[in-house]
């Protein structure tokens, strides 16, 4: 017997090889109807029953998927109104009264002019050094100061913070305006240039210098009164 794969031997019929018949017809038991029209439905075909054999009912097509609607449109948001900043205005030199200290401009326009240029001449020596007994115009004690800047407009002011006590009219803290003298501490030591908005320029002690800070530096029960010079 031939090994299955191996070379086929020379004159043998492998045993798996058969010759087929050259007429075809051998392979049909019977020819088909001469006629096809005449032939018996099913004949030569397996016995199928009837139901079986009705015609297939037509596939109904599937509704086609109904695509979601389309959301309506929204309005577009309108773009946020742009703000132009402009530059700061200048403060106001008008004085916004609070706890201590009424308008920046008095009833009287011409004190109003005065005290704006004594608190310019006391604003413009900050910064220079205090000290003890000088009166300008390099450096300034505290009384030394007070009475340069009311010099400056016209007025005459004795020389030591006692004296500068009694060198005007005494108005209430509530009243104070710009200009005005505040004094500290029941023996009369000390002496600043109300500048406005709970603020005074003043000379604070030998080795300081001249600045304007708070009128509660030294709190508000070390505040004696105030006086506006006449």
């Amino acid at each position: 017997m031939e090994t299955y794969g191996a070379d086929p031997a020379s004159g043998a019929t492998a045993p798996y090889a058969t010759a087929f018949s050259a007429d075809l017809t051998a392979y049909y038991t019977s020819g088909p109807p001469a006629d096809g029209t005449t032939a018996t439905y099913g004949a030569g075909l397996p016995s199928i029953s009837a139901p079986a054999l009705a015609a297939p009912r037509p596939a109904v097509p599937a509704e086609p998927a109904t695509a979601p609607a389309p959301a309506a449109p929204t309005a577009a948001t309108a773009p946020a109104e742009l703000v132009t900043f402009t530059a700061r205005e200048t403060p106001s030199t008008a004085f916004s009264p609070g706890v201590y200290g009424g308008s920046w401009l008095p009833q009287d326009a011409g004190h109003s002019t005065q005290a704006e240029r004594v608190v310019a001449f006391a604003r413009a020596q900050i910064g220079r050094p205090c000290v003890w007994g000088a009166v300008g115009p390099g450096s300034y004690d505290a009384p030394g100061l007070t009475q340069a800047a009311w010099k400056a407009v016209g007025v005459t002011l004795p020389r030591t913070i006692q004296d500068q006590w009694g060198a005007g009219v005494q108005v209430s803290l509530a009243d104070v305006q710009v200009g005005d003298l505040v004094f500290f501490h029941d023996d009369l030591g000390h002496v600043g240039i109300w500048s406005g908005d709970g603020m005074m320029i003043h000379a604070p002690g030998p080795g300081a210098l001249i600045r304007e800070e708070s009128v509660f530096f030294a709190g508000q029960s070390a505040i004696k009164g105030a006086v506006r010079p006449a």
